[in-house]
């Protein structure tokens, strides 16, 4: 039987989530992917930096110092805003192969040290960001599909033509009162239906990858193209993180944190591009 499908549209997919076992210990698709995310992602500044004059070479610079620590403030975003399970937990904190980790925590890390690195290199850090977001995301639009074979980051119940069905025993919880209460029978087994919601973050980055490179070619200052990335990505996470069921909420508040992250990001992004058009004019 298959574990993933979409009723609707008649596709069908078989997945295990190891791909392989090297020297016995097991290789998963999740890595893979987020790893091919990285490399392409790379690939992509490195080609976008020659275009804008920088040393390709400061991209895989860069990218050595900033692959930890994106990681640690993917996993540090998702630990805290997880703490009342963590804190009872404190050895599978250091626990990454069961999962867990937020991409916003990566963005924010690697935002810092790119501050850092380029003030050391002595570079300008916003032209450098204008090259990076290209890098960044590609891998975002590659790295959601790790959410797709992990069967994890879905959303809420739907019957839209998109929905997707996930054999219930291998999907990830959390899954909404609403998931529960819609169970699908198939194949002599139980599914989730619910929103694709790798796919609608993956497809919005597609549309926003190509929103900068149009932007590209009639950059007039170093950071618009980040500025946008900021304001382009903040939409589209606000609208996604509403539809998903495995949102981190913020104590008290019990709002979605990716979301005020988003909003943050977008009122970020637009000071950005007002300071930046401000500075251009008068010099």
């Amino acid at each position: 039987m298959p574990n993933i499908y979409f009723p609707y549209l008649n596709l069908k997919f078989y997945i295990d989530p190891i791909a392989f076992e090297l020297f016995g210990l097991p290789v998963y698709w999740y890595g893979i992917i987020l790893t091919s995310g990285i490399i392409l992602g790379t690939l992509l500044a490195m080609q976008i930096a020659k275009k804008e004059g920088l040393n390709p070479d400061l991209i895989i610079d860069f990218i050595l110092y900033d692959i930890i620590f994106a990681l640690l403030g993917a996993r540090t975003y998702y630990v805290l805003f997880n703490w009342d399970y963590y804190k009872d937990h404190w050895v599978e904190i250091f626990n990454l192969r069961q999962g867990g980790i937020a991409i916003y925590g990566a963005v924010l890390a690697s935002i810092v040290v790119a501050i850092i690195f380029t003030r050391a290199k002595k570079i300008n850090f916003l032209q450098f960001a204008d090259v990076a977001v290209f890098g960044l995301t590609l891998g975002q639009i590659i790295g959601r599909y790790g959410n797709f074979v992990n069967m994890e980051a879905f959303g809420d119940y739907t019957n839209s033509k998109w929905a997707m069905r996930l054999l219930k025993s291998q999907a990830k919880p959390p899954f909404s009162e609403n998931v529960l209460q819609n169970i699908q029978s198939a194949f002599g087994a139980e599914y989730i239906q619910v929103h694709p919601t790798f796919f609608y973050e993956s497809t919005w980055n597609v549309v926003l990858l190509i929103l900068l490179f149009v932007l590209r070619k009639h950059k007039k200052y170093h950071g618009q193209l980040f500025f946008m990335y900021l304001i382009g990505y903040g939409i589209g996470r606000y609208w996604v993180e509403g539809l998903r069921t495995d949102q981190l909420l913020l104590p008290i508040l019990h709002f979605p944190a990716s979301q005020l992250v988003a909003i943050l990001s977008i009122i970020m992004g637009i000071i950005g591009i007002i300071m930046c058009r401000k500075s251009d004019k008068t010099a």
